[in-house]
Formats: structure tokens, C-alpha cells, sequence
């Protein structure tokens, strides 16, 4: 339904200067603190996890060579979502508004409401990490004490008792992070980046992460993550996070957390015959997901 001259009834009065409600700042694109971004030209993208090879064995003198399988370990899944809106102004309208200014306060109004979608959306992979109904490529949610391995073991990337975040967890976690194993129970050499946190918990990363000696001691012992700059991407504050106790260590595993584009925003406008209406939209196509779960660790607190 389009926007009549009684519903714009205030913003056609002479002298106003500002549409209240429309001129709030917003958060910036928290997404790209996560994901890595690629883009594609289908309707849904598909990468396979590949096994590689188990550690070579010694091969006896006079010996046959042994030879390996590579395997599928499994398929991730993306499936690209349409998100689109748009609003529409009468024709009158349109002809009363002496500022010239309201398509472009209501343009920009669809513009944050795109964008907080598109948060929202970012933000939920990490929202749903602990939560069963979500499960990822390897069959398990995406933070988890058990995901299968081709050779029959397990990786975890959380704690095996829920934490909140402190000195000791976080170190707990990057020791963790270190000892991963591929498909074949290889080390992988995996490094933390970033911890991302709801905002209840930036000042306790700050301390975590800046203080130059130990949080919360009397003693004269340095911050050994501070110092030996294990988190080298620091701490980002993802405001979309809905648990106040859960945070996330982003690690340098390649093909952890994506975002695909598949169509860039856009936008048009045009003017419909009968009525006069003007009608503006924006579109784009995207979709979050996770290829291996090993690009983040996680934890959701203790309450």
C-alpha cells in the first residue's frame, strides 16, 4: 500500500527539518569480521571436505610401497536466499513534498533495513553454534565436542564443560585449537585470529586482551596473551550475538565460515500508470554458512 498525503501529513508541513525515526545511526557490516567472502553463480553452492592421506609409513628394503585413499569426508551446503523490500509514495504525494527529500529518507530507511537482515542472518550461524536443531556438513552443530573424522576420532572445537569467558578459558581454547588433526588425524597447526563477543562481554575481552600484566591478580606475572600475541586479530564486538555468555575464537582454518553473494544489492525504481504511485525496491541474493567447523571455536557460557 503506498504512502498517502495523510499519512505524510507532518513531513508536508513547512519549516519541518528532520524525519524523526529515520535518522538513527546504525552498527556497521559485523559480518565481515567472521565470514570470509566469495561469490557465485548458482543457485546454491556445494564444497566437499577432502580426507588427504594418513602419515606415511616406512617402507622396508626390498618392500612393496604403500599406497593411500583419498576420501569425502563430507558435503557443505549453501543455499542462496532472495532478501528484498521496497516501499511506494503516492503520486500526490509525491507532489506535495516541497523538500524533495522524502524518497531519499525513505530510501535510506530500506537501506538500513536491508542491512539489519543481513546481520541478523550473519549473526545466526554463530547464534545456532550449540543449538541441535542446526546441524552442519559433518552431521554435528557447528561447536562441538565430537566432530567424526575419517580415521574414527574426533575433533572439538568448544570445551568439554561450558565456560565463561576468562584468562584460563581462553588460554584453554587456544591450547585446544592447537592440537586439532585433519580427516586422517594429521596436526593442522591451527592459530586463533579473533575473538568475537556479544557486547556484555567487552570490557572483560579488553582486560583479557590489553592489560599488560595478569587479570584480576596481585602478582607481577605479564598477560602471556597479550604479549605473546596469540589473538593477533584482537576482540570484535558483534552487537546481533543473542547470548550474553557465549564467545568465539576465529581461527586461521581455511574454508571455515563464508559468505556467498550471489547478486549484489541493487536497486530500481518506476512509476505505476494507473495510479501514479512510485515504487522503489532494493533485492540481493546471499547465504551464510560453514565449510569446516574448525574455522571457529566456541563456547556459550554457564548461563
Amino acid at each position: 500500500m503506498a504512502m498517502s498525503r495523510a499519512q505524510l501529513l507532518k513531513e508536508l508541513l513547512p519549516g519541518l527539518n528532520a524525519l524523526f525515526g529515520l535518522e538513527y545511526k546504525q552498527y556497521g557490516e559485523e559480518h565481515k569480521e567472521i565470514f570470509e567472502q566469495e561469490t557465485s553463480e548458482r543457485s546454491f553452492e556445494e564444497e566437499v571436505k577432502l580426507s588427504g592421506f594418513a602419515a606415511a609409513p616406512v617402507k622396508n628394503e626390498g618392500s612393496a610401497i604403500s599406497y593411500d585413499n583419498a576420501q569425502e569426508a563430507y558435503t557443505a551446503r549453501y543455499n542462496h536466499e532472495t532478501i528484498a523490500m521496497g516501499f511506494s509514495i503516492t503520486e500526490e504525494a509525491m507532489e506535495d513534498n516541497l523538500y524533495d527529500s522524502l524518497s531519499a529518507r525513505y530510501t535510506k530507511a530500506l537501506a538500513r533495513a536491508m542491512a539489519y537482515t543481513k546481520q541478523v542472518k550473519g549473526a545466526n550461524i554463530l547464534n545456532r553454534a550449540f543449538d541441535t536443531d542446526y546441524t552442519f556438513g559433518d552431521g554435528v552443530v557447528l561447536c562441538s565436542t565430537a566432530h567424526p573424522l575419517v580415521s574414527g576420532g574426533t575433533n572439538s572445537n568448544r570445551p568439554t564443560t561450558a565456560s565463561d569467558l576468562n584468562e584460563t578459558s581462553l588460554e584453554s581454547a587456544i591450547i585446544q585449537i592447537s592440537n586439532w588433526t585433519d580427516e586422517r588425524g594429521l596436526l593442522v597447526a591451527g592459530k586463533p585470529k579473533k575473538l568475537v563477543i556479544p557486547p556484555d562481554l567487552m570490557f572483560i575481552a579488553q582486560r583479557l586482551l590489553q592489560s599488560e600484566g595478569r587479570v584480576g591478580t596481585a602478582d607481577n606475572d605479564i598477560n602471556a596473551v597479550k604479549s605473546m600475541g596469540v589473538i593477533p586479530g584482537g576482540y570484535s564486538v558483534n552487537h546481533y550475538l543473542n547470548d550474553t555468555n557465549a564467545w568465539f575464537v576465529t581461527t586461521d582454518i581455511p574454508n571455515g565460515l563464508k559468505y556467498f553473494v550471489r547478486t549484489a544489492m541493487s536497486t530500481s525504481m518506476d512509476g505505476d500508470f494507473d495510479t501514479g504511485n512510485a515504487r522503489y525496491k532494493a533485492r540481493e541474493r546471499y547465504s551464510f554458512g560453514v565449510s569446516d567447523a574448525l574455522g571457529v571455536f566456541g563456547s556459550p557460557g554457564t548461563s
